[in-house]
């Protein structure tokens, strides 16, 4: 729980940050005639709800097991991966429909210190993105990961617009939609980064398989236990940040059930010592040869 508290907390500063940026580009660009600056402050002002989504999923992730929900509630991380992923492809989708309608305007070259703004907001929002994405793949946060791919996006719009912006000030008279342009190609790569992004957190909700060196590492724990002869069926999802494991454990038939039934905890301790972030185990006894059942 203390991976995905710390997750939430990432998150929040992410809010605030992306905030006050989302008011500092949009007046930018108002002051300075840059339509691709503006639509980048619309682009940060959709990263704030997406980044509100993402806290409070990973807040939701981190509420214990219930009554209702006796698995807890890690399918809110994935959950708010996705619905970040719906408003960064819905800020592409935006961002390409106003600067087409803004192509078709005439308007001013923009004022050449809009140049200054972006490249603080760059740099800052570089910065935030390789800090998230980084604690996001060492939790194994989805949400987070996204989040990161949503500053990564603002980013890029912000690269555009400065392309665009520079264009249009060397180009001069005849130049002046260069930004225009540059924040609907801008546009199209936010929108694939999106899909991309989406795509892991239905895998999870999905239940699918996650990486096959967690599971090959759990049974190699397990078949080290002494009186384990051997494995059967293994399974593991992953909920949240945490991940679930079913096993089917071979011992020797003749042991009574109460040997059996601690060969089975030692596995589950041996398991979950080897990663901590396999929260529960639930073992199956198989017996090996042992004397055969009578009949009924």
């Amino acid at each position: 729980m203390q991976q995905l508290h710390e997750a939430a907390r990432l998150v929040l500063r992410g809010v605030f940050l992306n905030s006050a940026l989302a008011v500092v580009k949009m007046v930018a660009g108002v002051l300075g005639s840059s339509y691709a600056l503006i639509a980048d402050g619309i682009e940060s002002l959709l990263d704030v709800a997406g980044s509100i989504v993402t806290w409070r999923g990973v807040r939701l992730a981190a509420t214990p097991p219930d009554v209702g929900h006796p698995y807890g509630h890690g399918k809110a991380e994935p959950l708010a991966s996705i619905l970040i992923s719906v408003f960064v492809f819905m800020a592409a989708i935006l961002i390409a429909l106003l600067s087409v309608r803004e192509m078709l305007v005439q308007h001013h070259t923009p004022a050449a210190w809009t140049l200054i703004v972006l490249v603080a907001v760059i740099l800052t929002k570089e910065i935030i993105y390789r800090i998230m994405s980084h604690r996001g793949r060492k939790l194994g946060s989805n949400a987070l990961i996204a989040d990161a791919f949503h500053h990564r996006s603002d980013a890029i719009t912000s690269v555009a617009a400065f392309i665009g912006i520079t264009v249009a000030l060397i180009g001069g008279r005849g130049y002046e939609s260069a930004d225009d342009w540059a924040a609907l190609l801008a546009s199209f790569f936010i929108g694939y980064t999106a899909i991309q992004r989406m795509r892991p957190a239905i895998n999870e909700i999905m239940d699918s398989a996650p990486d096959p060196e967690i599971e090959a590492s759990a049974r190699e724990a397990a078949e080290a236990v002494p009186g384990v002869i051997g494995l059967d069926q293994s399974r593991v999802r992953k909920m949240g940040l945490e991940y679930f494991m079913d096993l089917h454990l071979v011992v020797d038939g003749n042991i009574s059930v109460h040997e059996g039934h601690r060969i089975a905890h030692e596995v589950k301790d041996a398991i979950r010592h080897q990663n901590g972030l396999i929260t529960d185990v639930l073992v199956h006894v198989e017996p090996q040869g042992g004397t055969p059942m009578p009949p009924l």
